[in-house]
């Protein structure tokens, strides 16, 4: 089969190779082998490249975490790949407890990317963030990947959203998401223009998948009582808080890793996406589709989406697939 290998830890760019490779072995116990239909590209990919992430699959490796697929008698589902085997080949492997059926109303390449980024929006919004109908949401990287599902399920929650992004390219993508207000932090001061929106109270939930100057700003404009939800760093900058300000406002930072609901209370999993496959159906989400990107183009794909250059979701295509 044709498969993306990576040999040695690098930039995605560099290190990822594609080849002629042998199939999956055989499943282990409760694994499924699985015919790839599109494999979304996520931030954790580039991590995997890079070997900074949690998770170090042992070389050479297949990266793809996150996938739509078919099972041998012919279901088609959406899960994330078994490293390392991961979802840019024409077959990866899967555990079959983590499979879950692709929405119909989605296409392949929506549904490889409603899983992971709208899992995660799910339960840092509901879960962790408890947000309520009237609130004022506050997402970064409001037209990436994972900002833009965090801004349609604010929406759907009654929220009043705004977006921060890096260009009027972006703030674009963001108006046309639903955001009530899209701040521009290349040109516009994110913290006054927060403030100025909520007639100085600030955002009661705040979505940070940034991390870096994005937390700084954050810790400025969140509301008293509000909660600051920290998802991932994709700027390269773990902040480091200064849990004294959280004093001045009685605000919360609080951790979300969603991969650890699969592990401590993965029913929940199962039940969050009855959710959003009745979001979907309703037309309340749907996964914002970047680029659908030939099997060829995948390394060139993460390594975009480790730059920071990408707007929403890019899918990657098995060879010969139409996009």
């Amino acid at each position: 089969m044709q498969a993306w290998r990576v040999y040695e830890n690098g930039e995605p760019g560099v290190v990822m190779r594609r080849e002629e490779a042998a199939e999956p072995p055989t499943p282990g116990d409760g694994q499924v082998l699985l015919r790839v239909r599109a494999a979304n590209v996520n931030f954790p990919d580039a991590l995997l490249c890079r070997g900074h992430y949690q998770i170090r699959p042992p070389l050479p490796f297949t990266p793809g975490v996150e996938v739509c697929a078919e099972t041998e008698d012919g279901r088609r589902v959406i899960t994330t790949a078994a490293l390392p085997h991961g979802g840019f080949a024409e077959y990866t492997l899967a555990d079959a407890a983590g499979l879950l059926p692709a929405p119909e109303s989605l296409d392949d390449a929506e549904a490889a990317a409603l899983h992971i980024g709208y899992q995660t929006g799910w339960f840092g919004l509901h879960r962790r963030a408890a947000l309520q109908e009237g609130e004022t949401l506050l997402v970064h990287a409001a037209a990436g990947g994972v900002g833009s599902a965090a801004v349609q399920l604010g929406k759907a929650a009654g929220a009043t959203v705004i977006g921060v992004v890096g260009g009027p390219e972006k703030a674009a993508v963001a108006r046309a998401l639903g955001c009530d207000l899209v701040i521009d932090r290349r040109s516009e001061d994110v913290v006054a223009a927060v403030k100025a929106a909520t007639g100085g109270r600030g955002a009661d939930v705040i979505y940070d998948p940034v991390g870096g100057e994005a937390y700084q700003q954050s810790a400025k404009c969140v509301a008293f009582e509000g909660r600051i939800v920290i998802v991932g760093f994709a700027s390269g900058t773990v902040p480091a808080p200064a849990l004294n300000h959280a004093l001045v406002k009685n605000y919360s930072v609080l951790g979300l890793h969603w991969g650890l609901y699969a592990a401590k209370d993965p029913a929940s999993i199962g039940r969050c996406h009855e959710t959003l496959t009745a979001y979907a159906a309703k037309g309340l989400i749907k996964p914002l589709i970047g680029e659908r990107v030939p099997f060829a183009g995948a390394a060139d794909a993460v390594q975009r989406v480790a730059d920071g250059t990408t707007t929403g979701r890019l899918v990657v295509l098995p060879e010969g697939a139409s996009a």
